[in-house]
């Protein structure tokens, strides 16, 4: 597996597109997850991610995409998402990536008013839509699943489920091991998803809220689930998710921390290649 990031820990800290990438390569990650905006993105900004990217031998892999509104009620505001994620797949292909990591989001007024199962089926055709314009240009959906308690997909059951109604070869998980501790869902349970996951984030935390933290900081005991993400033959990109750290002008330092223990993590469980 390769070890990689989400260069918004940067981003979040003030740091520019182009520090942040090279600070990155010199710390000594295999890739980058690159968090933008393809809505409207310069032509500029996407040269210079390119450029940089290039010019560090630094691969962009995936790309973040928050996109609750697959899940409204309204058909022209799902309408609107599916066309705006589209154009993240659209830039993701041109910056040589391989997925987009979607965020489906939660359901609205506590699964009240809207049927929750109205909402499910929405996400599932509009993953659909999504994962046939993904397939075309040889990409992946990686699915978010976020541990709260009103996320459509908070579990590892919930996910799998979801996998099984969509069933597009596209449209896979995304396995973020701080997110799973947080749902309660063991190491065990990532069996439930072999063969349909694309990415992997890693993170700690307290293990009672999101942390996004550096391994080391929390609770996580991540050998187990290195393991078995092993065991279900993954052998894709572990990418660090860092979000807002404590200190913004030591961000350097908190990133070369992150890096230092999850190469350790992974060089014990024998996955770094």
């Amino acid at each position: 597996m390769k070890l990689g990031i989400i260069n918004s820990a940067f981003d979040q800290a003030g740091v520019d597109t182009k520090t942040g990438l090279e600070h990155i390569a010199r710390i000594g990650f295999d890739c980058v997850d690159v968090f933008t905006e393809a809505e409207g993105l310069p032509a500029e900004e996407e040269q210079l991610i390119l450029d940089t990217c290039a010019a560090n031998n630094l691969p962009m892999v995936s790309m973040p995409v928050v996109a609750i509104g697959l899940i409204d009620f309204n058909d022209p505001v799902r309408a609107y998402h599916v066309a705006r994620v589209k154009k993240f797949v659209d830039l993701t292909e041109r910056l040589g990536g391989k997925n987009i990591l979607l965020v489906l989001g939660e359901y609205l007024w506590q699964k009240e008013v809207i049927p929750p199962e109205a909402q499910w089926q929405w996400a599932v055709e509009c993953c659909r839509e999504i994962g046939d314009y993904c397939a075309s240009k040889g990409l992946e959906i990686a699915l978010e699943l976020e541990p709260f308690r009103l996320s459509l997909l908070n579990n590892v059951d919930a996910m799998a489920k979801f996998l099984k109604d969509c069933d597009h070869p596209a449209v896979k998980a995304n396995i973020d091991i701080s997110h799973l501790v947080l749902a309660d869902c063991g190491p065990e349970e990532i069996a439930k998803l072999a063969g349909n996951v694309a990415h992997v984030h890693i993170s700690d935390c307290n293990g009672q809220v999101h942390g996004d933290l550096p391994p080391g900081r929390g609770i996580v005991k991540f050998g187990p689930y290195l393991q078995a993400i092993k065991a279900i033959g993954f052998d894709g990109v572990v990418s660090i998710e860092l979000e807002y750290s404590p200190d913004p002008d030591r961000i350097v330092e908190w990133v070369e921390e992150a890096y230092t223990q999850t190469a350790k993590l992974m060089d014990l469980a024998g996955v770094r290649s």
